[in-house]
């Protein structure tokens, strides 16, 4: 006899969600003493579950799939319809094969050094402004080197429309209204972009290198032995930038957290034992970006004693478990400290999902993103100094995605060194993160 699953007394979860934001799942759970409980969002019947042993079963691609678990309206904005978050099975397995190969050191050191050279340059030009927003002129560099890097021709007059607009995209997942159809328009502008760059490299008139994002995507084939049309291989070369992109708001975070736990600064200075690794995984932790994933069920199965049915949509409390009290003490702090002795599991520790790379949905980038944080950090802490006006950094965790109404402003920034190596980030040689152990490296 299995146990029933707690049932919550809203109707309807999808507006409180969007109203409250992140801590909504995790009140809930605590206010049924569970790890489980039954709602409805999105006017579907679902299951929300918590937690590390959550994790581990939602990761299972034997008992859950991703197939329409993806609402409509955010494929429309943050990931395009029907590309890789969307597949399940032997054509998931094919495409993400495409996404890993991107994923060598050497090509991942490249990307590093692209983005070194933005980072100096970017800093060369804010000492000559007033004030910096950090995050648009971050979301900017990085535009620029994911774009040199994946090989897609992007002109200087567009960067800041161009970068804006993947930001647009990240932005509307959790909007509705205004930021929502800001977020559909960006997509569209993007996929127009990015469509006529496909079109254009198999034409033959426009030449890119091979081993790079725009060559893999366009010349991909499907498990039948069929170019991608070029609609699903434009949604897949935006896969790749968008989420590089994004890095921008993890880096402002990190940002944030340099100006209000200042004592870390001048470890970060010195280093010593990757303290910068540590660092940029607690900012991952800490700071609010994804707040739920959604699948389906696949097949009926059994877990603590609950049944979950064939086809119902479970919703896992992402931002929940990355500050749940059983997982990480005092999970409210600030402390890089405890990944000291984190022992890497896949299922604990999940901003950018959890699991493998290789077969499941884990963010195939996740290594790009805390080796992107490393040579931000590094710039940060040892190639500049800068003031931080009075301003309001405050995030509201009804806002999903959150970040300070400000984008957080620096001044009087001054180049303090020359461009550090990128030994001192981390790069070169295989990355000795663990929530980020490329298949490449074993």
């Amino acid at each position: 006899m299995t146990t029933p699953i707690p049932r919550d007394k809203d109707l309807d979860s999808t507006l409180k969600l969007l109203l409250n934001g992140y801590p909504l799942l995790q009140e809930k759970f605590r206010h049924y003493d569970s790890d489980i409980f039954r709602t409805r969002f999105l006017g579907q019947k679902a299951v929300c579950i918590h937690g590390q042993e959550a994790a581990e079963i939602f990761y299972n691609p034997e008992l859950f799939e991703r197939k329409n678990a993806i609402p409509k309206r955010i494929q429309k904005t943050l990931m395009g319809e029907n590309g890789i978050q969307t597949m399940d099975g032997p054509e998931h397995r094919r495409r993400k094969e495409l996404f890993m190969s991107l994923m060598t050191q050497e090509n991942i050191n490249n990307l590093m050094s692209i983005m070194a050279d933005e980072w100096q340059t970017s800093i060369y030009k804010w000492e000559e402004m007033d004030e910096v927003v950090l995050y648009k002129e971050v979301q900017d560099l990085i535009c620029r080197a994911a774009c040199a890097w994946a090989d897609v021709p992007l002109k200087e007059s567009k960067v800041r429309r161009r970068a804006a607009d993947f930001g647009y995209m990240v932005d509307a997942f959790g909007a509705v209204g205004p930021r929502h159809w800001r977020g559909k328009r960006a997509r569209s502008r993007g996929e127009k972009w990015i469509g006529k760059v496909i079109k254009d490299i198999r034409k033959g008139k426009l030449e890119v290198r091979e081993g790079t994002a725009a060559h893999a995507m366009a010349w991909h084939r499907d498990i039948n032995g069929e170019l991608l049309d070029i609609h699903m291989a434009t949604v897949e070369l935006m896969n790749v930038l968008r989420p590089i992109v994004a890095i921008a708001r993890y880096v402002t975070f990190a940002a944030i957290a340099l100006h209000q736990y200042p004592v870390h600064r001048q470890i970060l200075k010195e280093d010593e034992d990757n303290y910068a690794e540590l660092f940029v995984q607690e900012v991952r932790r800490f700071y609010p970006f994804t707040p739920v994933l959604g699948a389906h069920v696949r097949t009926d199965f059994e877990w603590q004693n609950y049944h979950f049915k064939k086809g119902t949509m479970v919703l896992l409390d992402v931002y929940g478990t990355l500050h749940d009290e059983r997982l990480w003490e005092r999970p409210n702090a600030f402390s890089p400290e405890r990944f000291r002795d984190w022992d890497g599991s896949p299922f604990d520790f999940i901003p950018q999902g959890g699991g493998d790379y290789m077969t499941g949905h884990r963010c195939a980038g996740e290594w790009i993103t805390i080796e992107a944080m490393k040579v931000a950090v590094n710039y940060l802490t040892k190639a500049m100094e800068y003031r931080v006006p009075n301003q309001d950094l405050d995030m509201s965790l009804s806002r999903m995605p959150t970040i300070p109404v400000s984008r957080f402003i620096i001044s009087q920034v001054r180049a303090t060194a020359d461009k550090p190596s990128l030994d001192s980030a981390g790069v070169v040689g295989a990355t000795t993160s663990k929530a980020a152990k490329c298949p490449f490296h074993q």
